[in-house]
């Protein structure tokens, strides 16, 4: 089946794949705007919106409750400090098997999922 996305989406989407870490919706309208053709702030949130529910953007809400978002190339794990922000990947996932019996049981295709826990760094646990 071909998905029919904009050219909105499509710039989003290429963005996120060239980049290292999630973006705010504020850092892909700031990365688009210094092009020749610039998005609206409205027009990015949408954008994300529809990708997510496409499935191959993921959105992780950070702990000072601001939403990052990143292509969907596996599922996302971390570790993340309360008091700085450090976010902190992990490569192990506990939860696939649980992933598996959920769709089974639920008949509900699952995208991705994340599993995040929250607590203090090394760096502010000695501060």
């Amino acid at each position: 089946m071909k998905i029919n996305r904009t050219r909105s989406q499509e710039r989003i989407l290429k963005l996120l794949t060239t980049q290292k870490r999630s973006l705010s919706a504020q850092d892909i309208h700031s990365k688009l705007r210094r092009c020749n053709k610039p998005l609206g702030l409205a027009t990015v949130y949408r954008s994300l919106d529809a990708l997510k529910l496409e499935g191959v953007v993921i959105v992780r809400t950070l702990a000072n409750g601001e939403s990052v978002y990143s292509c969907l190339q596996q599922d996302q794990h971390h570790l993340t400090c309360v008091k700085c922000g450090t976010s902190i990947p992990i490569n192990e996932c506990p939860v696939h098997y649980l992933e598996d019996k959920l769709q089974e049981s639920h008949k509900f295709k699952i995208f991705y999922h994340t599993l995040e826990f929250f607590g203090l760094c090394d760096k502010c646990t000695l501060s």
